[in-house]
């Protein structure tokens, strides 16, 4: 992952743009940094009053905990489901997550709920069909 450039360069494109009145595509080409990071900066600095990065990346929260957890363990615990199924049921619930996150609790869990036929398949039913 890349690192943010540099408290000092950004201090130097702002003040380049605000105070000495550059444009902020000049200011970009002098310091051959893309307008797009130019015009982030000063906007972020017209916001804060400071051009210091934001967090990069940590850890995120899982979206399904608590009531919801529970819920879930509860219900595919008790039979059939599907993952879209879950997903509905949580919504209705009033908790917006997608497939990936109901796939990774399940997954998780370790809970896997398979679909059997309702007879074998005879391995040799097609053959005559070759």
């Amino acid at each position: 992952m890349g690192r943010p450039y540099s408290i000092d360069l950004r201090e130097r494109v702002v003040a380049l743009v605000l105070q000495d009145g550059q444009s902020r595509n000049k200011a970009a080409s002098h310091f051959a940094v893309a307008v797009s990071t130019v015009v982030s900066w000063v906007k972020r600095y017209q916001e804060t009053g400071t051009v210091e990065p934001g967090q990069m990346g940590g850890h995120k929260p899982k979206a399904i905990r608590g009531e919801h957890e529970m819920f879930l363990t509860q219900r595919v615990r008790e039979g059939a489901f599907t993952l879209r199924g879950l997903v509905g049921e949580l919504a209705d619930r009033g908790l917006k997550v997608d497939y990936h996150s109901v796939w990774n609790f399940v997954h998780a869990e370790k809970i896997s709920f398979k679909k059997r036929m309702a007879r074998p398949v005879c391995k040799g039913i097609f053959r005559d069909r070759l």
